[in-house]
């Protein structure tokens, strides 16, 4: 192991220590408002959610965009192999970004972006796309490639096929969870397709161009594949993230000499960064979703 990642190892366990944990975030989750559960955050790493006049969308951005800051730093303190297994990771925040900028596109309420920095793959440039048509080109001549279609459909599922295939590529235990993810991913096609027989949204992942990218699982080898083949996709996609935080955990109390232990902590503070923005969505329900937030976390 080098220093770099020693370094690292030692900065990502001191960060993934500072979460809020499940226990607090219930707490955000029963408050009788947003501003109620905003107070609960003002003395924790998450005070950015807390501003006064947030929406709860913007809440909840702020959220992602503490961890999001937290893996750039924690990117300052790792060797090179350590910044583009980030970088992997922080795909999501690509993928987020680009939702928001079809939503532009399509004359919709667009988002802010997120500020990857040097954990971007190709966003400053995707950025710069003044139609679907652009951003399905930018996204081929990247490390995203092809989404095959230029619809909106068409590039969200091929960016989300496409980062898992990647994930799994990794290996070790990343390999795992987005194999699993695969399984949740797949899951979902059925539902989408009755939704486009309908002339409903789809909203799932039905395009088969895009889901051969994800990674096969084969023959599901584990509980949790198998759990998540046949519960409804939002309870694949809880018992999904139980299982990457339960396991991240064990791997951040290792003291392997390798990158399990920053992988440990990436995971911990994703699922903790996830449960509290769910906390916030029932507690701008007046804390009355507590039943569907134990559901979802």
């Amino acid at each position: 192991m080098t220093a770099g990642w020693v370094a690292g190892a030692v900065r990502a366990k001191a960060m993934a220590r500072r979460v809020l944990g499940a226990e607090a975030a219930r707490q955000v989750a029963a408050s009788r408002s947003l501003p109620e559960a905003q107070r609960i955050l003002q003395s924790t790493p998450l005070r950015d959610a807390a501003e006064a006049g947030l929406s709860l969308a913007s809440a909840q951005h702020a959220v992602a965009a503490t961890l999001l800051w937290d893996l750039r730093v924690l990117a300052g303190w790792l060797p090179r192999d350590g910044v583009s297994l980030l970088r992997l990771l922080a795909g999501w925040f690509e993928i987020a970004n680009v939702d928001e900028l079809l939503q532009a596109e399509a004359g919709r309420p667009a988002g802010p972006e997120f500020q990857l920095g040097a954990l971007a793959t190709a966003w400053p440039r995707l950025s710069e796309a003044g139609s679907a048509a652009e951003l399905r080109r930018a996204l081929a001549a990247s490390a995203w490639g092809d989404p095959g279609g230029d619809t909106s459909r068409d590039i969200r599922l091929a960016m989300r096929a496409n980062w898992a295939a990647r994930v799994a590529a990794s290996g070790g235990q990343a390999r795992t969870w987005a194999t699993a993810a695969a399984v949740v991913l797949r899951s979902a096609e059925p539902s989408a397709r009755a939704a486009a027989a309908a002339g409903g949204r789809a909203g799932g992942y039905s395009r088969p161009s895009a889901a051969a990218r994800l990674p096969n699982p084969g023959r599901p080898r584990t509980s949790a594949a198998e759990a998540a083949a046949a519960t409804e996709p939002w309870q694949a996609e809880a018992g999904w993230w139980h299982r990457v935080e339960g396991e991240g955990r064990v791997l951040l109390r290792s003291s392997a000499t390798d990158s399990s232990p920053v992988l440990g902590a990436v995971a911990v503070m994703a699922a903790d960064a996830r449960r509290v923005r769910a906390a916030l969505a029932s507690a701008a329900r007046g804390g009355q979703a507590l039943e569907a937030y134990d559901a979802m976390v």
